[in-house]
């Protein structure tokens, strides 16, 4: 008997997962007495919820994660050496590598979906209304999916402080720059002193400088998400300013450094981020705004349709 490689064969057998889908298919085993390791009944149902969350496990703290689940961290430490990695650190590595795989060809694998589904649309009696009904549909889940997570205490606080605060700024780049100039107008429209973070292109450093403590910086970015935008998030927590994200789940890294984290999912076949649901809820943020407002807002909005009339801005 070669007892060197039955050694050899045998570590490789205890070695774990590296990529999530292998660690979903080891808890699938485990749940069927059919893995080499065996786990508790609770450790079990950690592991489970765990996998349900892949995103949060990459990026949130073992004491972040111990508390949603109501564990302790020392349990989730366990679960990682028994199931075979050196520790939680290992353990949440495969998270994370398992998350950067695939924002990092995020784009591509949506438009390899479109290109993919051609055929089957050229079957159809009208494949363009298809596919325009399809992400109109896929707009309304998403709509529908900010809607049950809403939270009114989040909502009055966002409001009260997007009303109040002596100045606003907004920052979102490259999809996202065009909702941050939404917000930009529209609060605009009923309140003074907003703008763009980077408005004249001097940099995020130049436009957190000109902020004072007490300030609100709204950020706006999903996954795959934009590094210098969460770094302004960061900047502008540790200036004192105060940050209101729009986001997409509480794995977000955006989501740490704000005081109100609005979450919209994205789920769609667009080629990029879908983000109409975005446009409706930033939408009711500013309905929630103006109505904070009260006679400000009306006067800013009275004010604004005389310069308008003067200037002779819109035609009849």
């Amino acid at each position: 008997m070669d007892t060197g490689k039955e050694s050899a064969t045998e570590t490789a057998m205890q070695m774990p997962p590296r990529n999530v889908d292998g660690l979903r298919e080891l808890a699938i085993r485990i749940g069927r007495d059919e893995a080499d390791v065996s786990l508790g009944g609770k450790a079990h149902t950690v592991l489970a919820k765990l996998l349900e969350r892949p995103e949060e496990v990459a990026v949130r703290t073992i004491t972040e994660l111990a508390a949603s689940l109501d564990v302790n961290a020392s349990t989730l430490t366990r679960l990682s050496t028994r199931l075979g990695y050196a520790g939680f650190a290992d353990f949440q590595s495969v998270f994370r590598d398992s998350l950067a795989q695939r924002h990092r060809h995020f784009y591509s694998e949506q438009a390899e979906r479109i290109v993919a589904s051609r055929k089957t649309r050229a079957r159809n009696a009208a494949p363009e209304v298809d596919m325009v009904v399809k992400l109109a549909r896929e707009s309304i889940g998403n709509v529908e999916g900010f809607i049950a997570q809403l939270s009114p205490a989040d909502l009055r606080g966002a409001a009260r402080l997007l009303a109040d605060a002596k100045r606003v700024r907004v920052h979102g780049l490259r999809q996202f720059s065009a909702l941050a100039s939404f917000l930009c107008y529209g609060l605009g429209m009923i309140r003074t002193d907003v703008a763009l973070l980077d408005a004249h292109g001097l940099g995020v450093a130049e436009g957190l400088a000109q902020l004072q403590r007490g300030d609100v910086v709204i950020v706006a970015s999903v996954a795959p998400y934009t590094r210098s935008v969460v770094d302004a998030a960061l900047a502008a927590k540790e200036a004192g300013c105060t940050v209101i994200a729009i986001t997409d789940t509480l794995a977000s890294p955006l989501v740490p450094p704000a005081r109100h984290a609005f979450l919209v999912p994205h789920e769609s076949s667009f080629f990029s981020n879908s983000i109409g649901a975005y446009f409706v809820f930033c939408e009711g943020l500013l309905n929630l705004v103006a109505a904070h407002l009260g006679k400000r807002s009306l006067q800013a909005l009275e004010r604004r349709e005389r310069l308008i009339a003067a200037l002779g801005i819109e035609s009849t």
